[in-house]
């Protein structure tokens, strides 16, 4: 099995998991709060038309078409746009008439779009299942391609040191891992065998997007931890929005301010590059 099949086959497995991952207070709350008010900063107004290359089951789809934005989600695994495509029936007729498409789609390949179609392009997971630098260069390249001058990029990436720790933590780990942390250290490269397992993932240094990005014309905006400063208490800071939500609010406003700070970009579990298509 290859790196790409790999990958499909995970997120085929993943069902209604990877829908549900933004409400687990272990997992994706946080990062929802905050890319939440980042898209709400940066997003251009309506209407505009949004790409969502590796959009999955369809939670940010969902999200956009609702705030009245006019959204295309393409996803590699036709498992989660079977199931992005039985969220998007279920919406109000108005929420679901601003989805124009939901399709399998290569975040490598967007040839099926003409250059120029759309303001925004969502890629929030294919960056980091691009292993070869070829392809992460092609998929940027083709984000910019289909993006119109001005057009904003959001894109999800996975840095090393996190990663790095919950691998060691993983009580089923297989192999070496003195062997996985080097190969993933210094290649930034991470594999699983065995199947099912999230596997074929690149990470990212954090000091090496932007540059990365530069070369094919994008213009930073703002590089930040997609849970802020609080990736290691994600359950502890969800359950204050039961018990003190006063709190849980103010804290996540000020994870949010702080979140492009230096010093926790690089133990961020995920981080979220926004930028501007400038040529």
């Amino acid at each position: 099995m290859n790196s790409n099949d790999a990958v499909q086959d995970f997120y085929d497995g993943c069902g209604e998991r990877e829908w549900n991952r933004l409400d687990r207070a272990d997992d994706g709350i946080i990062e929802r709060e905050l890319h939440a008010r980042a898209f709400a900063e940066f997003l251009p107004p309506v209407p505009c038309r949004v790409l969502d290359i590796g959009g999955g089951a369809g939670r940010w789809t969902v999200w956009l078409a609702g705030r009245g934005y006019r959204v295309t989600l393409a996803d590699l695994s036709p498992g989660l746009v079977e199931i992005a495509q039985t969220k998007v029936a279920a919406l109000p007729e108005a929420v679901r008439a601003n989805v124009e498409a939901v399709c399998v789609a290569d975040a490598r390949d967007l040839s099926r779009w003409d250059d120029d179609s759309f303001d925004v392009v969502f890629s929030l997971g294919a960056f980091y299942h691009l292993t070869k630098a070829a392809d992460r260069e092609r998929a940027a390249t083709e984000a910019k391609r289909v993006l119109r001058r001005n057009g904003r990029l959001f894109a999800a990436m996975m840095p090393r040191l996190f990663f790095l720790i919950a691998v060691a933590l993983e009580e089923t780990r297989t192999g070496a891992f003195a062997q996985v942390a080097d190969t993933l250290l210094n290649e930034g490269v991470y594999y699983d065998t065995r199947p099912g397992r999230f596997s074929g993932a690149y990470l990212f240094p954090p000091q090496e997007i932007a540059p990365f990005f530069a070369r094919f014309g994008f213009h930073t905006l703002r590089l930040m931890a997609s849970e802020g400063m609080l990736a290691t208490v994600q359950s502890q800071v969800a359950a204050l929005a039961v018990r003190e939500p006063e709190t849980y609010r103010e804290l996540l406003d000020i994870a949010y301010q702080n979140a492009a700070d230096p010093t926790i970009l690089g133990l961020a579990a995920h981080l979220l590059y926004i930028a501007e298509k400038t040529n």
